[in-house]
């Protein structure tokens, strides 16, 4: 164990005199010394290199301007195409991200380049040495190389203007063109309703043909496709479901023996057979559409009206399933709402009405525009569904849906509250007379957004209900998947409380991942348009001058993790199978380990630092004051940190150690760099700052080794004989296994004491730990022997002197002086603790 230390410390200081001896090294060198062959060639290989970069950046410049002015060629072409528009934004995009790498790509070697000058130094001026050419070369070329990238970064700079004009264009052109299309006016007439009949009357000939020649060709030349598409369709179907039942299945049906489910328990149901219902006949269409297309049976004029057909299925589907988990018609215990029975039922009706009208209306446009109808007929069209949406909506405001006062769903209900009954009808009334007076596309978009848009956002809330309901302090240990992770990890309550918390969140992300950007699709982006939104909120979020990436943070997040966890693993692997097996000293696994965790924590940062992409340069003002703050406000934290390091290395105690200090007494537990914790003989834990224990003195009673010495005071009677009572304490001590015979014990004959003689048992331990049960033993022995020879153990004693006076005539009483003793307390050096009292008379002679 001391080669173990002598090696830690010869490591630390010669390190330390490896770094003073480079800095001498350094300081001695030449200010430009003739370079080297080597030193020669670096920079020359270094600019061939550069040159190649900046000639390859040239070219990408050039075809980077040609993909921008193409671009803005289409934008002007295509300023009344939506679809044409978002791609050329995305194009945009792809092409300021290519920009702004071949510009970020320069940044490293611009540093080299500056670093590298100032090494250099100015030119020599008139009148001063020249210097050596190959050195003015350098510059030459370095200063050339500079402009050559700084011109490049410049252009850059033009381009990625020019490209954000063009983003903001292309921005402006979409809202213009939606604004157009929603406020454009058409004329309601008799003949235009004549017009849409005979227009509807062929494209419903048309569509027939078109759709019986399909079947005759699927069923003639691609039967056995045909067949393998809709075996595929079903066993898809198939195993979603049956997944879906194994997996969800408890989550998705309401018990009917719970007649007062609780809220929780309401919404929950809800939320999740709504969403993953609706997602299981998604993916059954969808993959359904694309097996029929990869098997070439869809033909291009059917694809659209089939990929529209399974939309409305859906849409169908998916308000059926809301109306039927919010409104709960035949189960009033389940509902959500308020409603009554009645009222429940007439509220889904309507709503599920108004999405087969919406479906049936975006079914037929599909139909319009593969058998390319004209225009009026989709008018009369979104006319005739904005109207029946509308007078829904009028309907459904005379309604009396809400539960009865006295709570019985099966009681007729109550009107709506004034307030919803009036916004009803308005909206009602609303899209009759846009349709009415030709503004149909307003009316039938904001029908559609009532319709789907109103589904979504309810679900949505009714997650965001449930992910409130499940962070609800001691609720998620209530609910079925809480009592399972309990029981299966054996979790206690606090435990399962914290793992609803994270729950709560993963719903909310859940439902706002799923309603946003349904929301935003139905309202018209793309999902080009949301892409590119996602991606810069994760790569390009800007705070004034700082821009942040979430992707990036999120990387260094998970980096730093893993060297954490690294970390810690190594601390355990080397103390468990390194040092434990080489029985190192606890004190220098403990030094390890704690530099080790350091070391690690450090470098983990700075890769998570690193991987997030934060520059540490703009916080240089922050460091700066914090630097002020450390001087002044901060110095007992900076001095117990280094006094920390001091103590790892220096290792003046470590854990296992007694140690005595001004402020405590005991074992020392752990050694931090901000403070010691220091573990007393009563089990009370003692935070000692490490500046303390640099600047004072810090008694170690086990610095060296554990070994150290005991003694047992002994007092007997002036009858006793004194050879007699060392020899019995010899053999006492003689026969304890844990006492060192090297150094042997000895008995000291301290004194002639007031009323005893007193004596002092010492002797050697090879560990300090057992001294308290030896000393034990040994006092009920010593105890034992004298009373078995005989020996006595005086009791303290003290006079009492009476003083009589001659009884004179008219004299006082007579009063007894007495002699108060004078307590003398000796105190065992060992323990603390007071082992006899002795009193003495004033003249400090015992009297009997």
């Amino acid at each position: 164990m001391r080669l173990t230390n002598i090696l830690v410390r010869s490591f630390f200081f010669l390190a330390v005199a490896a770094a003073g001896a480079g800095l001498i090294h350094a300081q001695t060198l030449q200010p430009q010394p003739a370079p080297s062959q080597t030193q020669q060639q670096q920079p020359v290989e270094a600019g061939k290199l550069a040159s190649t970069a900046v000639e390859q950046a040239a070219k990408d410049l050039e075809k980077a301007k040609a993909d921008l002015a193409s671009l803005q060629s289409a934008v002007k072409q295509a300023s009344d195409d939506d679809d044409a528009l978002v791609a050329s934004a995305g194009k945009a995009d792809q092409l300021n991200r290519s920009l702004v790498a071949i510009s970020g790509g320069f940044g490293p070697r611009l540093d080299q380049i500056k670093a590298r000058l100032a090494e250099l130094g100015e030119p020599p001026k008139e009148g001063q040495p020249p210097e050596a050419e190959i050195v003015t070369t350098e510059r030459n070329a370095l200063t050339a190389e500079r402009a050559q990238i700084n011109a490049i970064t410049g252009d850059t700079d033009n381009l990625t203007a020019a490209i954000g004009k063009l983003v903001n264009e292309v921005a402006q052109l979409r809202r213009t063109l939606f604004a157009d299309t929603l406020l454009r006016r058409t004329d309601i007439s008799v003949s235009v309703l004549e017009d849409a009949a005979s227009a509807f009357t062929q494209e419903w000939t048309a569509f027939s043909q078109a759709l019986a020649s399909w079947l005759g060709f699927v069923l003639k030349f691609k039967s056995m496709a045909f067949l393998a598409a809709i075996f595929m369709s079903l066993a898809t179907a198939l195993i979603l479901l049956s997944g879906g039942y194994r997996f969800f299945g408890r989550y998705l049906q309401r018990k009917e023996t719970n007649e007062q489910p609780s809220y929780i328990s309401r919404l929950s149901i809800a939320f999740w057979s709504t969403l993953i219902r609706s997602f299981s006949l998604a993916a059954l269409l969808v993959s359904s559409y694309f097996f029929l297309s990869s098997f070439n049976v869809l033909r291009p004029d059917i694809a659209p009206v089939i990929a529209s057909l399974f939309a409305s299925i859906g849409l169908v589907y998916f308000v059926r399933r809301f109306t039927n988990a919010v409104f709960a018609p035949a189960e009033p215990h389940w509902r959500l709402v308020k409603l009554s029975n009645r009222g429940a039922s007439s509220l889904g009706a309507c709503l599920l009405a108004m999405a087969v009208v919406h479906a049936l209306d975006y079914f037929l446009g599909s139909i319009s525009e593969a058998m390319g109808s004209p225009l009026v007929l989709t008018v009369v069209r979104s006319l005739v569904a904005a109207l029946i949406i509308g007078l829904i909506l009028i309907a459904a405001s005379f309604g009396r849906p809400m539960l009865a006062r006295d709570g019985d769903p099966d009681a007729p209900g109550r009107h709506w509250p004034r307030g919803m009954a009036i916004i009803l009808r308005v909206l009602g009334a609303g899209l009759i007379i846009a349709a009415v007076t030709g503004y149909v596309g307003l009316a039938r978009f904001v029908a559609s957004q009532l319709i789907v848009t109103g589904a979504v956002g309810v679900t949505t809330y009714i997650g965001l209900l449930s992910g409130k309901a499940i962070s609800r302090t001691e609720t998620f240990g209530d609910t079925m998947p809480g009592r399972f992770l309990a029981r299966r990890f054996k979790l206690g309550p606090v435990a399962v409380d914290q793992v609803g918390l994270l729950v709560g969140f993963l719903i909310y992300g859940v439902a706002l991942a799923t309603g946003i950007p349904l929301i935003l699709l139905l309202w018209g982006f793309h999902v080009q348009d949301l892409v590119l939104i996602t991606y810069r909120l994760f790569t390009e979020v800007r705070l004034g001058g700082i821009t942040i990436s979430l992707l990036g943070i999120v990387t260094g997040i998970v980096l730093f993790a893993f060297g954490y966890l690294m970390t810690r693993w190594v601390q355990r692997w080397l103390d468990g199978n390194v040092m434990a097996r080489s029985h190192v000293d606890l004190g220098v696994r403990n030094s390890v380990k704690t530099g080790i965790g350091y070391l690690g924590v450090g470098i983990a940062a700075l890769i998570g630092v690193s991987a997030a992409g934060i520059d540490l340069s703009s916080f240089a003002l922050f460091a700066s004051a914090l630097s002020v703050g450390i001087g002044f406000g901060l110095q007992n934290i900076v001095s117990n940190f280094v006094s920390g390091l001091i103590l790892l290395v220096e290792r003046p105690f470590k854990v296992g150690d007694h140690v005595v200090s001004g402020t405590a007494e005991g074992i020392v537990k752990r050694i931090s760099v901000r403070a010691t914790e220091i573990e007393t003989f009563r089990k009370q834990s003692i935070i000692v700052p490490n500046s303390e224990l640099i600047n004072a003195q810090v008694g170690n009673w086990t610095h060296r080794n554990r070994m150290g010495r005991s003694e047992i005071p002994v007092s007997v009677s002036y009858h006793s004989d004194p050879q007699a009572v060392m020899d019995i304490l010899l053999e006492l001590v003689n026969a304890v296994p844990l006492v060192l015979r090297n150094p042997e014990p000895h008995v000291e004959f301290l004194r002639f004491g007031p009323y005893s003689l007193d004596f002092e048992l010492r002797f050697m331990l090879a560990d300090m730990g057992d001294g308290m049960k030896v000393r034990n033993d040994l006092r009920i022995a010593i105890l034992k022997r004298f009373r078995a020879e005989g020996i006595e153990i005086p009791l303290p004693q003290s006079d009492v002197v009476f003083h009589r006076q001659p009884d004179v005539i008219g004299a006082e009483p007579a009063v007894a002086d007495i002699e108060k003793p004078e307590p003398e307390a000796e105190i065992d050096e060992d323990d603390g603790r007071v082992r006899r009292l002795r009193s003495k008379t004033a003249d400090g002679n015992a009297k009997s």
